[in-house]
C-alpha cells in the first residue's frame, strides 16, 4: 500500500475532511461523512468492533475508522485534488466579512445555504439550528432577505456554539464518541434542535419541528420569525 511504512507529518481538517500528510509525498484522506469516527487505541482490539471500514497500525497504537452508515471515505491522493478545493472554508476560520460574502452568493433557504459544504464547511444539522435560534433567525429564510446586523449575530453564534461544542467533546445524541470513545456532553446545552413540543429556552413557546433542506429543523416561531 502507497502508505505502509509512511510517517504523517501532519494533520490538517476542513469540516468532516481530515488530510494527513505523509513524509514520502502524498495524502491519506478521510471523510467522516455523517457517521465516521476515528479511533485511537494504544492496542490492537481483537475481534474489531461493528462497522470498522479500516484499520492503520503505528508504532504507538492503532486508529481505526469506523462508520455504521458509511457516507465517508477513507482514499489515498498522490497530490491534493482541486476538487477538495471547491469546499468551502472551514465555519472556524471565517471572519465576518468573508461569512457575510459567502452567504449572500448563495440564493435560497438560509438553513439548506449554511448546510452546503460548498459555502462552509463544518456546519451540520444540529448546529445551523442552534445558531439560528441564537441570532432568532427563521430556518427558512432567504438568505437575501438578512441584514448586516442579523448576518452578525448569525457569524458570532457560530463560532460560539462551534468552540463550546469542541470544548463539551461534541453532541453525542446516538453513537458518536471522540477518538478515544469518550461520549460529548454538548446535547446538554442545546436549545432548540431535538426539542420539539419542548417549552422554548427563551419565551416559553413550544419548539417546533419541520423539514428544511430535506433535513428535520428545529425553532421557535415566537422568537424566530418568517
Amino acid at each position: 500500500m502507497a502508505v505502509t511504512g509512511a510517517t504523517i507529518v501532519a494533520v490538517r481538517r476542513r469540516g468532516k475532511q481530515i488530510f494527513f500528510e505523509l513524509d514520502r509525498g502524498g495524502f491519506l484522506y478521510v471523510h467522516l461523512g455523517m457517521t465516521g469516527k476515528l479511533l485511537w487505541d494504544s492496542a490492537a482490539s481483537e475481534p474489531l468492533e461493528k462497522h470498522v471500514h479500516a484499520v492503520f497500525e503505528f508504532a504507538e497504537g492503532v486508529l481505526r475508522y469506523q462508520d455504521a452508515r458509511q457516507f465517508g471515505r477513507v482514499e489515498f491522493y498522490p497530490e491534493m485534488p482541486e476538487a477538495f478545493e471547491l469546499r468551502g472554508p472551514d465555519a472556524l476560520g471565517v471572519d465576518f466579512e468573508t461569512f457575510v460574502s459567502r452567504l449572500k452568493a448563495r440564493r435560497g433557504q438560509v438553513k439548506a445555504v449554511l448546510l452546503n459544504q460548498a459555502v462552509l464547511s463544518g456546519l451540520g444539522n444540529i448546529y445551523v439550528d442552534e445558531m439560528l435560534f441564537a441570532a432568532r433567525v427563521h430556518p427558512r429564510t432567504n438568505v437575501q432577505r438578512i441584514s448586516k446586523q442579523r448576518a452578525r449575530l448569525m457569524h458570532q453564534s457560530m463560532l460560539e456554539i462551534l468552540t463550546l461544542a469542541i470544548a463539551r467533546k461534541g453532541s453525542s445524541i446516538s453513537d458518536y464518541v471522540d477518538a478515544t470513545g469518550a461520549p460529548g456532553s454538548y446535547q446538554h446545552q442545546h436549545q432548540v434542535y431535538g426539542k420539539a413540543g419542548e417549552p422554548c429556552p427563551r419565551c416559553g413557546g413550544a419548539i417546533r419541528r419541520v423539514v428544511v433542506a430535506q433535513r428535520g429543523t428545529h425553532y421557535c416561531p415566537r422568537c424566530q420569525r418568517a
